[in-house]
């Protein structure tokens, strides 16, 4: 398998993706932020001293896809068509579950800024809640699915 990202002397470079067809693509990623019974309440009764958490973490996981070609040094930058973030609160086991889901028409496919995205608003979520508990933490980041693109679709196997 030859990596993309290298040239033949090994170092690394950027695709160029100048030649391939535009297409639509979505990439879907999550993560799990694990608060504690204390941090989780608090967070559910919105009694979190810097403002409403979920609110400030969708902005934050928005402003990443968005940024991700900034953070990450081989990404191409991109004309995002769309970012969703979304958050379930699970009471079971005290945690949020955050998703998101990124589109763009493009070369490339978006599977980073979905990534980066829930990563930013996991440490967004982390950051306002950690003066009720320092012990939170932030699980399982992975990519869910992906579709578009010359490799075609992509559905994690836990997610079928």
């Amino acid at each position: 398998m030859e990596l993309s990202h290298l040239d033949a002397q090994g170092n690394a470079r950027m695709v160029d993706v100048s030649a391939k067809a535009a297409t639509l693509r979505t990439a879907q990623a999550s993560a799990e932020v694990i608060l504690g019974a204390d941090a989780y309440a608090a967070v559910e009764r919105h009694e979190i001293a810097k403002g409403d958490v979920l609110a400030v973490a969708r902005i934050a996981g928005i402003q990443a896809a968005k940024k991700t070609a900034e953070l990450i040094p081989l990404c191409h930058p991109l004309a995002l068509s769309f970012v969703d973030i979304q958050f379930q609160l699970k009471s079971n086991s005290t945690s949020i579950a955050i998703t998101s889901l990124v589109k763009t028409i493009g070369t490339t496919g978006v599977e980073m800024e979905a990534l980066s995205a829930v990563t930013v608003a996991a440490l967004t979520v982390y950051d306002m809640c950690k003066a009720v508990n320092k012990a939170i933490r932030i699980a399982d980041i992975h990519l869910v699915s992906k579709s578009g693109g010359k490799s075609g679709p992509f559905q994690a196997e836990d997610e079928k």
